[in-house]
């Protein structure tokens, strides 16, 4: 059995000193030799951590560059730049529409919150060829249909 994947289980185990152990758990993470693993070893240990721990003991203990290249990492970082461009895309599509035409009601604001991405950039483009809140609507009921 290969006892490296147990290392991360190792924070949440209860203890009255927190900081000894993160720092047995990073001094353990740093005896693998193997850099992958070590990688991916470290993303796991400091999602668990996070669990229990404050982020600024974390981050003192653990060695961020390390964690930083895990794929675990990468995938997290991933999402969280995803939704942020989508939310930069919302918020652009709704300041369109309500410049457009005014304020909207809350259902197609809930309407356009449904949109992926891809959608709200092409309502973004569509808004320029719109000239009332009936092409709106129908815009709409054609990306909710499709």
């Amino acid at each position: 059995m290969n006892f490296e994947l147990l290392i991360p289980l190792a924070t949440l185990s209860r203890t009255d000193f927190p900081q000894g152990l993160l720092s047995q758990v990073a001094e353990k993470v740093a005896t693998i030799s193997d850099r992958e693993t070590k990688q991916n070893i470290a993303g796991y240990t400091e999602i668990l951590a996070g669990l229990r721990f404050d982020k600024t003991l974390i981050r003192q203990l653990l060695s961020e560059d390390i964690m930083q290249e895990s794929v675990i990492y990468q995938d997290i970082l991933q999402k969280g730049q995803e939704q942020g461009k989508q939310q930069e895309a919302f918020s652009l599509s709704i300041s369109l529409v309500e410049e457009r035409f005014g304020e909207i009601d809350e259902s197609i604001y809930q309407k356009v919150q449904g949109l992926k991405i891809e959608q709200l950039e092409a309502l973004c483009r569509s808004l320029l060829r719109m000239s009332e809140m009936d092409d709106l609507l129908t815009w709409l009921e054609q990306q909710q249909s499709s």
